[in-house]
């Protein structure tokens, strides 16, 4: 059983959710959905991923739909977006030059901050679980993009694992480094925060840069 991990486990599902299901909300307004279809896509956006990390370990019922703090965390964020999108948009008109009032800026920087505490997270549970170095590292990545790629799928848009900048080596170097660190007896609430900054500045840089995994070359354009 790794040490002081409970509430820590608490604390990165709540802030992972939370900030996946922002991003999922927003995204719901740019597609014109209503509050439900809002709400839903906050909800499969923040919990998404850990429902697929719960279910490849055997966590039944998920603690997505078990746990309250999760679906509240998800709600609140749905409900806030939905509340202040109109506000959000008068402040953007105002200052229509400045990138971080974009929305597409707010939902990379919400999913690099999801991303980030979900690798953790994903890789920590799974550890908990005795699950072997591979398979936590695995879980903990697939944890991380779970929730975007659902998100984007149910929004019919191409999920931004699959075209964006550097998205799932973040989350994978990530885990792998949680997994390390357990392996070293170097693991703490510390060190766990610390690889969810890593992973952040990593995503980040990778979308400030335009940083992107190799892609196959084409002799001829594509329609």
């Amino acid at each position: 059983m790794l040490t002081d991990t409970a509430s820590l486990q608490t604390v990165l599902d709540v802030v992972g959710v939370l900030v996946f299901a922002l991003s999922g909300a927003i995204v719901a307004v740019r597609r014109g959905l209503d509050l439900f279809g809002i709400l839903v896509l906050g909800w499969v956006a923040g919990l998404g991923g850990g429902i697929i990390r719960d279910l490849f370990l055997g966590i039944t019922p998920p603690v997505a739909v078990s746990d309250w703090r999760l679906l509240a965390a998800a709600v609140t964020a749905g409900l806030g977006v939905f509340l202040l999108h109109g506000t959000w948009e008068l402040a953007s008109a105002a200052r229509p030059h400045a990138r971080w009032r974009r929305v597409s800026h707010v939902v990379r920087l919400l999913d690099a901050a999801g991303l980030a505490v979900f690798a953790v997270s994903g890789s920590l549970v799974a550890l908990d679980r005795s699950a072997g170095p591979l398979a936590a590292t695995l879980i903990g990545g697939i944890t991380a993009v779970g929730g975007g790629v659902l998100r984007d799928v149910l929004a019919r848009q191409v999920p931004e694992v699959l075209q964006r900048e550097l998205y799932a080596v973040p989350a994978l170097a990530g885990a792998a480094l949680v997994v390390l660190l357990h392996h070293l007896g170097a693991l703490s609430p510390l060190t766990a925060w610390l690889c969810v900054g890593l992973v952040f500045v990593i995503r980040v840089v990778a979308v400030a840069l335009d940083l992107n995994a190799p892609r196959a070359l084409r002799s001829t354009p594509t329609e």
